[in-house]
C-alpha cells in the first residue's frame, strides 16, 4: 500500500526532524479510501505515537456524521495522524477544536493565507465562510486518537452540491503553495497540540480558537436537532470541554452533537 514519498516531502521532512521528533514518521500512499481509516488499522497493530498517514487521494473520505469528503487527487491535502495517551482520548472536542487551531496556524505559517474556524470542525474563508477544509477527530481504543486533516489546496472538479461553498488555499492566494512544507507544519503543529493537552494547557487552547474562530460567530443564529426535535437559539461562547453554548429562551445550553446550521452563513 505504502510508497516512498515525493522527494521534496522526504526532505522537508528530513529538514525539520528537530521540531517533528517521532511525528517524522510519514507513511505515504497514491490513493487510499480512507487515511483515517487506514491510520486507525495502524493505531489497533501498535503504531507509535506521532505516526501519520498521508495520500495524493481518496476513495472514501469522509468529513463529520459520516458525511462523503471529495478527495481529487492532487487537489487537496489529506492526512491522518495517531496520537497517543488516554489523556487525549478522552477529550475529543477539545481535540476537534485543537486540531483546527494547529491546521489554521501551519496554513498560515506556509502560505500567508488567514483561514478561520468554524465550530466544530471546519476551516474557512471570507464573510461566506466558503469551505476549505476540515478536522475529523475519532477515538480508538482506550489511549489512541486519530486526527484526520482534509484541506483544499488547488481548485478541483468536485460534485456541484460541494463546488457551491468550496475553496482552496491555490484558488484564495492565485499562486501555488509548497505542499511538503504545508504537511510538515500540520505535523509540528499537531505535535504542540498534543503537548498543550497533556500538559493541561486546556484554557490556553480554547482561547487560542476563539481568537482564531469565523468573524460573527458569537451571535450567530443557528439550529440543529436534538432527537426529533429542531431547537433554536444564539451562539455564544464554547466551554471547557469545547462544546458549543447556546442561548435558548434565556438559558444557555450545550450542543455537543447533531448538525449545527449557522443561519447566517448558509
Amino acid at each position: 500500500m505504502f510508497s516512498a514519498p515525493p522527494d521534496e516531502l522526504r526532505r522537508a521532512i528530513d529538514a525539520a526532524r528537530g521540531r517533528l521528533g517521532t511525528f517524522a514518521d510519514l507513511r505515504f500512499a497514491e490513493t487510499v479510501g480512507s487515511t483515517n481509516d487506514v491510520a486507525a488499522q495502524l493505531a489497533w497493530s501498535g503504531a507509535t505515537d506521532g505516526t501519520a498517514v498521508l495520500a495524493d487521494r481518496q476513495t472514501a473520505g469522509r468529513g463529520r456524521r459520516g458525511r462523503t469528503w471529495s478527495s481529487p487527487a492532487g487537489a487537496g491535502l489529506y492526512l491522518s495522524v495517531i496520537l497517543r495517551g488516554r489523556t487525549l482520548s478522552a477529550t475529543p472536542g477539545l481535540m476537534t477544536l485543537g486540531a483546527g487551531v494547529a491546521v489554521v496556524d501551519a496554513v498560515l505559517a506556509t502560505t500567508g493565507l488567514p483561514v478561520m474556524l468554524k465550530w466544530p470542525n471546519d476551516l474557512v474563508i471570507g464573510a461566506a465562510w466558503k469551505k476549505l477544509g476540515g478536522i475529523l477527530c475519532e477515538v480508538q481504543g482506550e489511549d489512541a486518537t486519530v486526527i484526520g486533516l482534509g484541506i483544499n489546496v488547488t481548485p478541483a472538479a468536485h460534485p456541484p452540491e460541494v463546488a457551491a461553498r468550496f475553496a482552496s488555499i491555490e484558488g484564495e492566494l492565485g499562486r501555488a503553495v509548497d505542499r511538503a512544507a504545508l504537511v510538515v507544519e500540520c505535523l509540528v503543529q499537531v505535535r504542540a497540540l498534543a503537548e498543550a493537552v497533556r500538559s493541561n494547557r486546556h484554557a490556553a487552547l480554547l482561547d487560542r480558537w476563539r481568537a482564531r474562530a469565523a468573524a460573527g460567530w458569537q451571535g450567530a443564529a443557528v439550529h440543529w436537532h436534538d432527537g426529533d426535535q429542531e431547537k433554536r437559539g444564539t451562539a455564544r461562547d464554547i466551554d471547557d470541554d469545547g462544546a458549543l453554548l447556546v442561548e435558548r429562551d434565556g438559558r444557555r445550553e450545550r450542543v455537543i452533537a447533531g448538525e449545527v446550521v449557522w443561519e447566517r452563513h448558509r
